[in-house]
């Protein structure tokens, strides 16, 4: 498949910290791909990266060919790569509808349809009409999320990079929300790549994993395969002996003797 998204040699420090290391990979356009890795692995600096949220000290991010390096987000944005955050933060004052209206203004979509009327069609996909004249600090988290994405969707995207989104909801929520996005990935052709910390759920979800470790990748191929490497799991939980740990994490059967 034609690459979508292509990063090569990425690096970024913080200091004396090295957040992302020399890291090269692509997503196909139509994929459902995931960034895994322990905490402090540079998966959200790699995000920031890919999004010019944060500028990379070398190598390169092309989006369809054309080159994001250096780029500010809004254009970033404007090219159809556009994110979603870790933390859900909402404009505050505006009602669930005039936040999603205000991705309905990009300069990509604001001359195709009236403001109103594709925030309320984003809503909808999202499952949160009856919610549209509510003020945003009413939503339960779960809700929260769904803007997340209705914000997202507004834009038109052709990569959507998701950040944690299953954070902070109970097991029937993640549920639900695994299905919105293959929903959205199959009746909208999106492409997708997740950030995400629930294994299982994920291994449900995506259909390649990209595992980081210390800022570098240490793993690139099919979940059922990537979560069986000595090196994914010791990245994990220390040491290869845990791997039964791991595995009931992942709903995967482990390989290792």
């Amino acid at each position: 498949m034609t690459p979508l998204l292509t990063a090569t040699g990425l690096s970024k420090r913080f200091g004396g910290v090295r957040a992302v290391s020399d890291v090269s990979f692509a997503i196909a356009t139509g994929e459902i791909a995931a960034i895994l890795g322990p905490n402090g692995a540079g998966k959200t600096t790699l995000f920031n990266l890919l999004t010019g949220f944060v500028k990379a000290d070398s190598g390169e991010v092309r989006f369809d060919g054309k080159r994001l390096t250096g780029m500010n987000p809004d254009r970033i944005a404007n090219l159809g790569c556009v994110r979603t955050f870790q933390m859900c933060r909402p404009f505050a004052g505006l009602s669930v509808i005039e936040n999603v209206m205000v991705g309905c203004l990009a300069p990509r979509v604001r001359a195709r349809e009236m403001p109103y009327s594709r925030a309320m069609h984003m809503l909808e996909w999202v499952g949160l009409p009856e919610k549209a004249s509510l003020q945003t600090h009413a939503l339960p988290h779960g809700d929260l999320r769904r803007l997340e994405i209705a914000r997202a969707l507004a834009t038109e995207p052709r990569l959507l990079l998701l950040d944690e989104p299953f954070a902070g909801l109970g097991a029937s929520e993640v549920e639900r929300f695994a299905a919105l996005i293959r929903q959205l990935q199959g009746a909208q052709g999106l492409t997708v790549l997740i950030i995400e910390h629930k294994l299982r759920e994920l291994m449900k979800l995506a259909t390649r994993v990209i595992v980081m470790d210390f800022g570098e990748i240490i793993a690139d191929g099919e979940p059922a395969d990537v979560v069986l490497q000595p090196q994914v799991i010791a990245a994990y939980i220390g040491k290869v002996e845990d791997a039964n740990v791991f595995t009931r994490r992942t709903g995967t059967r482990s390989a290792i003797r």
